[in-house]
């Protein structure tokens, strides 16, 4: 009971911080492809510091600020709460509860590690400020039987331009007819000699269209083109080209 009362209060004791290279627990990969046809899939974790760090780790469906009690996925995760020692590696289980998900297209949720080092030795103020490392990784359920195959969606992507969002420029639009995710680490706009960039990357879902940012794009010229990094089921980068769309 007292473990789960440490990390249930963690975001109320200790300063979240999302993603940062600090944290020393790390997960091995940066995503999860989750076989629907499977009762559970594995998921490692290593300690790479020379102290101990308890562990948290939860499922999202989107929503990043939510408290883990009270999101509702269909998977469950063991251990959820645990102690991970010095240069020691720990295996999730990711188990699919059976709750009804499309059987015609990919879902995606988030896998969340949230990891808490010990307090500093000597440490006795009350008033300390104590960090907690989280870092969040998007795994992706994949029906059986799914025409075409994972690594060949980003070249059927279609491209053109878009309003940006603000109402300020230009933006791309992006049109997935795949039943497949695609995500992107960049996307690039080259037009009369220019290139414009969003280097936040991205991510657009099975057959929906997803409007992207491109820093002070205005104004477009006829024969320009896209080049994109899309993220291949195993983390590594897929370039590709395509003619942007007025």
């Amino acid at each position: 009971m007292k473990l789960g009362r440490i990390a249930l209060g963690i975001g109320f004791a200790c300063a979240l911080l999302a993603g940062n290279a600090d944290a020393s627990v790390t997960i091995g990969g940066t995503r999860v492809v989750y076989p629907l046809d499977q009762r559970e899939v594995t998921v490692k974790l290593d300690n790479d510091s020379a102290a101990p760090s308890l562990v948290q780790v939860w499922m999202d469906d989107g929503h990043p600020d939510a408290k883990p009690g009270d999101i509702k996925v269909p998977f469950v995760i063991t251990p959820p709460i645990f102690r991970m020692d010095a240069k020691k590696s720990q295996t999730l289980r990711v188990i699919y509860s059976g709750e009804a998900l499309p059987t015609d297209r990919e879902s995606v949720y988030w896998l969340n590690v949230l990891d808490i080092p010990p307090k500093v030795a000597g440490t006795t103020d009350a008033n300390t400020l104590q960090l907690a490392y989280r870092t969040r990784i998007k795994v992706f359920v994949r029906p059986a039987k799914l025409p075409g195959k994972p690594e060949d969606a980003p070249a059927q992507l279609t491209w053109k331009v878009a309003a940006a969002s603000d109402g300020k420029g230009q933006a791309v639009s992006v049109s997935n007819p795949t039943p497949y995710y695609v995500s992107f680490s960049e996307v690039d706009v080259e037009s009369g000699g220019h290139t414009y960039k969003n280097e936040k990357g991205g991510m657009v879902a099975p057959h929906a269209t997803e409007v992207l940012p491109v820093a002070q794009m205005n104004a477009v010229s006829a024969g320009a083109k896209v080049h994109y990094t899309a993220i291949s089921d195993f983390g590594g980068a897929m370039n590709g080209d395509a003619t942007l769309a007025q």
